[in-house]
């Protein structure tokens, strides 16, 4: 396999485990809060669209997906790229991905999350920074740093 079919794999995979390991902590702590994972997906949702991603049925929701298997996606294929450039990357990714994780949730919440549309702004406590810090960079950063690890390895 080649080095471009080999990084379209580690992206392709990557962004799916590490969306969806994300997308599952986002439902497990939405239902320990007492609401429903449907609402995780509104709240995406809303962050493009405003209320109106709130209010919206099914079709939000699916939305929601959408937009959150673009952002780890997008993750995914940053991290790959630049692992690239950046061989500690690919030869140290438990400590490169728990890094890229935190900075994922830095840029998220600090940068992505004010520009949104959403309606209501997270409330923030240091409990919820260190949860969703803590969630981000093992369902986020670290998954997608040893699937770029695997696929960054030549397998002739």
């Amino acid at each position: 396999m080649n080095g471009e079919a080999r990084l379209s794999r580690a992206i392709l995979w990557g962004g799916l485990i590490a969306g969806t390991l994300d997308l599952t902590a986002a439902c497990i702590t939405t239902i320990l809060r007492g609401r429903t994972p449907v609402g995780v997906l509104h709240f995406i949702a809303s962050g493009l669209l405003g209320d109106k991603g709130l209010e919206g049925g099914a079709s939000m929701a699916a939305l929601g997906v959408l937009l959150h298997y673009v952002i780890a996606y997008g993750a995914t294929t940053v991290y790959a790229l630049a692992s690239r450039k950046l061989g500690v990357m690919v030869r140290e990714p438990v400590v490169s991905g728990l890094l890229y994780g935190s900075l994922v949730y830095l840029f998220m919440n600090c940068i992505v999350l004010p520009l949104s549309a959403l309606p209501v702004k997270p409330n923030y406590t240091s409990t919820s920074i260190a949860i969703g810090q803590l969630i981000i960079m093992v369902c986020i950063g670290l998954p997608i740093a040893l699937i770029v690890r695997r696929y960054s390895q030549r397998s002739e």
